[in-house]
């Protein structure tokens, strides 16, 4: 078998603390150009996608980079990285179906009826939302309580009246009261 590395006296460093024990130095940018050809068939194999290779291939270098000192043994610097670039191309895919994912929600929930968002629409529904935000600032804690229980919580008068300790009747009220203070600090926002 050939020998993949040579450790000569000038190449290995003593620890400190270990007598006589000597580490071997492994030059990673050589190691990763010799088993290159290689590593890009395996991450091909495994991905599927020529256009992502190269991606791989940093995240392979730098993972080797960062965990360089996790390697003792010059001769296993094969498998080392054989397993190395199958973590790398499983994160790869994972991030990847993660994009998708992002990407693939944020057209459903854009898209109504199989047409594409209107960015004006999507522009007056943020408008309208920093709006609101900014009223229920000027509140009084009281009603922006009830008026968040009821509308993000989705609760209905019995358990606001339960749950707050009063009657239904009360709930009613008091709601009433607080949504009419909304529109108020809506329709007037510097008052």
């Amino acid at each position: 078998m050939r020998q993949l590395f040579s450790t000569t006296m000038a190449e290995t460093t003593l620890l400190p603390g270990s007598e006589g024990f000597q580490k071997p130095q492994i030059d990673w940018a050589a190691a990763l150009a010799q088993h290159g050809r290689w590593l890009r068939t395996v991450v091909l194999a495994r991905l599927g996608e020529r256009q992502a290779i190269d991606e791989v291939m940093q995240e392979i270098a730098l993972a080797v980079v960062k965990q360089q000192a996790l390697l003792n043994d010059p001769s296993k610097v094969g498998a080392w990285l054989y397993r190395v670039a199958v973590r790398q191309v499983l994160l790869f895919r994972r991030r990847k179906g993660r994009q998708q994912k992002l990407v693939a929600g944020y057209g459903s929930a854009n898209c109504r009826n199989g047409t594409a968002p209107d960015p004006l629409d999507w522009l007056l529904l943020e408008e309208r939302k920093a709006i609101v935000r900014e009223a229920l600032t000027r509140l009084p804690c009281r009603d922006v309580q009830i008026l968040l229980l009821k509308y993000t919580e989705d609760w209905s008068y019995r358990e606001l009246a339960i749950h707050l300790g009063v009657s239904e009747a009360a709930v009613e009220a008091r709601l009433h009261r607080a949504r009419q203070r909304l529109r108020d600090a809506m329709i007037c926002p510097k008052c």
